[in-house]
């Protein structure tokens, strides 16, 4: 009677179909994305969870390997000749080298890219940073041929494909004893055990996990070592009103990619002189720390931050000065200037004021566009996923001090 072959243990099983499905999904998904016209419904959440999976394929490919060094899989099946056994051997090494070639040269696209030049945020949870030292390749030629490499290795993965299957089809349905029942067993006959028991489970996927929170956690952690920057205001009168700023807000809104946006800064100050009695001669400054938004996704969030919107590490502040107050037909009208990057746009102001005493609670709204401000225009310079206007509220509570 011929001796019962072994299985895989059910870690390695799980894990080869996890990834061989995923691995599939993303190649058809890739080539459905690339034929999607720019600013096509979706384009965003689509590319974002391309490079999600892409990422934890990394990573489960990572716990793959360490797997099976640590739990050596079952022997081919002695029928089996030493071409056939190479041929397999090979084969696997060319799978291992394409799950770990693919995610990489997707995330060195997507750090490269200029087309798409957004960050990456893993399940719209955890913020990916891009691949660092790689600056060069920011070109078209050079993001282009990262694609091409990216691209091309879907091919070969699909190559390889066939191979295995055609490997694994041949030898089910010939004499030879078959190797299917070792990743499906049950299905087609009776496996033995693992010769030996599985171990390394901690190693494996918390070597995995160590990773995602290294590469992960870096960023933010040397962000908060090195970025000192606070708002503060310099201005050349003195403020006749002290501000609640716990009580106060500047938000911000928009349209991406047909849904709405929204956000506030967290770190801003604000110097008021303002008369009701006399309005023409009041003003303001607005001194904010760029590198405070914070949206309702944490993909604005991340975006706001990179060199082509706000581009906080060159411009951490931004400064709004108010003035031109006037009465209104429900209200007041002032005039805001707004600098940014260097940059320096005008737009009216609207607010109104409800006094109690000498409390106050001011509620204005002005709107700016991106374009003379320099924001997006490496990206979507035609708005196709963010639209131009941005609206900016405000509600500030202060009360008199003289």
């Amino acid at each position: 009677m011929a001796e019962t072959s072994s299985r895989y243990t059910s870690v390695a099983i799980t894990l080869h179909w996890l990834i061989a499905l995923a691995i599939l999904g993303m190649i058809f998904g890739g080539w459905y994305m690339s034929d999607l016209p720019d600013g096509a419904p979706g384009q965003y959440f689509l590319y974002q969870m391309h490079k999600s999976i892409g990422i934890t394929i990394l990573l489960l490919t990572v716990a793959r390997i360490l797997w099976r060094v640590m739990n050596p899989p079952p022997p081919l099946p002695d029928d089996m000749n030493g071409l056939e056994k190479t041929a397999s051997h090979l084969v696997h090494v060319g799978f291992y080298a394409l799950m770990i070639a693919m995610p990489l040269t997707g995330w060195l696209y997507s750090s490269v890219s200029i087309r798409l030049d957004v960050p990456t945020v893993l399940f719209r949870v955890i913020s990916w940073p891009d691949i660092p030292f790689v600056s060069g390749l920011k070109t078209e030629a050079g993001s282009g041929a990262v694609n091409f490499v990216h691209s091309k290795l879907a091919w070969a993965t699909l190559g390889l494909l066939a191979l295995h299957v055609a490997g694994a089809l041949k030898h089910e349905f010939s004499a030879e004893e078959g190797v299917l029942k070792r990743m499906l067993p049950g299905l087609f006959g009776k496996t033995a055990k693992p010769a030996l028991p599985a171990r390394g489970a901690l190693v494996a996927f918390g070597s995995a996990v160590g990773l995602l929170v290294l590469i992960a956690g870096t960023p933010p952690l040397l962000s908060a070592v090195t970025n000192g920057t606070t708002a503060t205001t310099t201005a050349a009168f003195t403020p006749n009103w002290t501000i609640d700023y716990g009580a106060s807000s500047i938000r911000f809104s928009g349209i991406h990619d047909g849904n709405p946006y929204s956000g506030s800064f967290n770190d801003w100050q604000a110097a008021i002189d303002f008369n009701s009695d006399d309005p023409e001669q009041g003003r303001a400054e607005i001194s904010v720390n760029t590198g405070s938004a914070a949206a309702n996704q944490r993909l604005y969030t991340d975006s706001l931050k990179s060199a082509e919107w706000f581009n906080i590490a060159e411009f951490p502040l931004a400064t709004v000065e108010v003035s031109n107050m006037r009465a209104g037909p429900t209200g007041y009208i002032a005039t805001a200037r707004l600098t940014l990057k260097d940059l320096s746009v005008d737009a009216p102001f609207e607010f109104e004021l409800e006094f109690d005493g000498d409390q106050v609670v001011m509620t204005g709204q002005t709107q700016f566009q991106r374009t003379p401000l320099d924001l997006g225009q490496d990206s979507d310079p035609g708005a196709d996923w963010v639209a131009e206007d941005v609206q900016v509220d405000v509600v500030v509570e202060a009360s008199r001090t003289n």
